[in-house]
C-alpha cells in the first residue's frame, strides 16, 4: 500500500480541529501525530511518509478530539514535573499551572536537608504533584489525600507504576480535606503542604474539555470557589510543624482573599501571593510561625522561609 505525507495528514487535522473549535489545533494535531509515532513532537519533520494504517489511527484520534475529549485522555497521560502521570475519565487533568507550585515546593525542600521531609499534598486527584515531589525528593516521606474513589484509583496506579520504576512509595489516604479528625497522626510533624483543590466558582463558563469531563467536585468550590479552602486552612495549621510552609493553588479571582485566610490566622507568617506565567493570581504560601504560647513553651523553629 502506498504510503502518504505526514505533513498533508496533520494539515487536515489542523482543518479538523479548527473547525471543532478546538483552542489550539496545530499543536494538538503535532502532538496526538507524535503520541502515535512514538517520537518527540520536534521530530516530526523527521518523519516524512508513513502508513496508511497509521493515518487512519491518527484519523480516530483526530475525531475524538474533535468531540472536544481532552488531549490527555486521549494519549493517557500528561507531565508533571519529571515524570509522567496516567490519566483518563474520573480524574481531574493536572494544568501546567500546576508545574508553578511544584517548583516552588521543591525550591523550598531545597532547604530541608537535615531530615527526611515530610510532605502532605492535600486533593492529589492523579496523584500528580505527590508523586512529581516523591520523584524529585526520593528522602522525603509523602502523604496524600484524596476523598473521590475514582480519583483514589488513578492515583494508586499512578502510585504503583511510580514505585515499580524505582520512585520512593508514597502514602495514599482516603479522606475529606476538611474532616477535623483526618490524619491526627501528622499533627504537628509535616514540613510542607502543597494542595491543587476545588477551587472554581460555581456557574464559571468552561470549555467543554473541562465541565464535560473534568470530575464536577474536582473543580467547583462553592459559589465563591473557597467552600473546600476555607476549612482546610484549619487544618493545615495542625499539621504543620512550626517553620513549615504550604502552598494552595486558587482560581485567579480569589487570589487575595485565599491569602486573607492565612493571614488572619495567628499561626501563619510571610503570606506571599504568586502569580502564574500570565501573571495571574494562582497560588498562595505561607509559613507555619509558633504563637505566644508555643514560642513561651520553647516551640521549633525549623525550616526555611517562604
Amino acid at each position: 500500500m502506498t504510503r502518504q505525507p505526514l505533513r498533508l495528514a496533520i494539515l487536515e487535522a489542523v482543518s479538523v480541529l479548527e473547525e471543532a473549535g478546538v483552542p489550539s489545533p496545530r499543536v494538538d494535531a503535532e502532538l496526538l501525530a507524535a503520541h502515535l509515532l512514538g517520537i518527540e513532537r520536534t521530530r516530526l519533520g523527521l518523519v516524512p511518509l508513513v502508513d496508511p494504517a497509521m493515518v487512519d489511527a491518527y484519523r480516530a484520534m483526530i475525531a475524538q478530539r474533535a468531540k472536544r475529549i481532552p488531549l490527555q485522555y486521549i494519549t493517557g497521560s500528561t507531565g508533571m514535573g519529571e515524570i509522567d502521570i496516567e490519566v483518563g475519565p474520573g480524574v481531574f487533568v493536572p494544568r501546567p499551572e500546576t508545574e508553578l507550585l511544584l517548583a516552588w515546593a521543591l525550591a523550598y525542600l531545597e532547604g530541608l536537608q537535615e531530615h527526611p521531609p515530610v510532605v502532605l499534598d492535600l486533593c492529589t486527584g492523579s496523584g500528580a504533584l505527590a508523586l512529581a515531589v516523591a520523584h524529585a525528593r526520593p528522602d522525603a516521606v509523602v502523604h496524600a489525600v484524596e476523598l473521590e474513589p475514582h480519583a483514589l484509583a488513578w492515583a494508586r496506579r499512578n502510585a504503583e507504576r511510580c514505585a515499580a520504576a524505582g520512585d520512593t512509595p508514597i502514602l495514599l489516604h482516603q479522606g475529606d480535606v476538611t474532616d477535623r479528625n483526618l490524619l491526627t497522626s501528622l499533627e504537628g510533624r509535616v514540613d510542607i503542604v502543597v494542595s491543587n483543590p476545588p477551587y472554581i466558582p460555581e456557574g464559571t463558563d468552561l470549555p467543554p474539555e473541562v465541565i464535560e469531563h473534568d470530575p464536577h467536585s474536582a473543580l467547583f468550590g462553592g459559589p465563591d470557589g473557597l467552600s473546600v479552602i476555607k476549612p482546610m486552612v484549619s487544618n493545615i495549621a495542625r499539621w504543620l510543624r512550626i517553620g513549615g510552609a504550604v502552598g494552595v493553588e486558587h482560581d485567579d479571582t480569589n487570589g487575595a482573599q485565599v491569602a486573607e485566610l492565612f493571614a488572619q490566622r495567628r499561626v501563619f507568617g510571610d503570606v506571599t501571593e504568586h502569580p502564574d506565567l500570565a501573571g495571574r493570581p494562582r497560588f498562595v504560601v505561607a509559613r507555619r510561625v509558633p504563637t505566644d504560647v508555643e514560642a513561651r513553651r520553647g516551640g521549633s523553629q525549623g525550616g526555611t522561609g517562604v
